[in-house]
């Protein structure tokens, strides 16, 4: 089954191209802006919820490290205290550092996940910007080609006018 990001992903690129399709159908300039417009929302959206999901991945990171830290110094206060022959104090202690390995390795794992998923979102916004510079590259490939229409209108009709003229001249003459 395909994962959320996957079909983000499938989603804006199917959005992105059909949006070009019909700009290029209707032949204006005005579809193709709001096209853009709405991809360059789409890449704020996806801009702040990177940037939510990259605050929660330093977060994890923190705690884990902090875990694990803490177990690590408790794992030796405990060495110490069977050193000196301290059992009873070093068996209390042994619950609490399983508590925080335990805890240390969800956040561990929290941190991994969520990790992926900001490397995901990080390359589907570059996918997105790159997608929002061909889309704006096409619109003026667009406005271009319709320029060059209307230019050849006014040539063609410039033509006729010529012609007509001509005609007329040549049969006054």
């Amino acid at each position: 089954m395909a994962s959320i990001f996957e079909k983000i992903n499938t989603l804006i690129s199917a959005n992105m191209h059909a949006m070009v399709d019909r700009a290029l159908e209707t032949n204006s300039v005005a579809v193709m802006d709001e096209y853009i417009r709405q991809a360059e929302r789409d890449l704020k959206e996806l801009e702040e919820s990177t940037a939510q999901v990259g605050g929660t991945v330093r977060t994890l990171k923190r705690k884990y490290e902090e875990f694990a830290g803490s177990a690590e110094k408790l794992d030796r206060d405990i060495d110490t205290l069977i050193l000196k022959g301290k059992d009873d104090l070093a068996g209390a202690a042994q619950s609490e550092l399983n508590s925080k390995q335990q805890l240390a390795q969800e956040y561990y794992e929290q941190w991994q996940s969520q990790e992926k998923q900001y490397q995901t979102m990080l390359d589907m916004r570059m996918k997105l910007e790159g997608r929002l510079t061909t889309i704006r590259q096409e619109r003026e490939h667009l406005r271009s080609l319709i320029e060059l229409a209307e230019a050849k209108k006014i040539t063609n009709k410039t033509i006729k006018s010529l012609d007509k003229l001509a005609s007329n001249t040549d049969k006054d003459i």
